[in-house]
């Protein structure tokens, strides 16, 4: 365990004094935060790899069509 010391605005200090294990509370909310942060992250990378691959596939269709089109003749 690391012990550290923070500043907090008055009224977020004021609503954790109301918390009896404010140790607890504070790596929870952190917890929860980090966990958000990383899904968000990861949203992103997902919806740029999707943007990615569908800009792919539609290069590999053109490639596609004008190769068929050349064996109609």
């Amino acid at each position: 365990m690391a012990r550290i010391n923070i500043t907090l605005p008055d009224e977020i200090a004021e609503r954790l004094s109301e918390k009896k294990n404010k140790s607890r509370f504070i790596a929870e909310a952190l917890k929860e935060r980090f966990i958000a942060e990383e899904n968000a992250k990861l949203a992103k990378e997902l919806e740029e790899g999707y943007k990615s691959v569908t800009r792919e596939d539609k290069e590999l269709l053109v490639e596609w069509k004008n190769a068929e089109l050349d064996n109609w003749n």
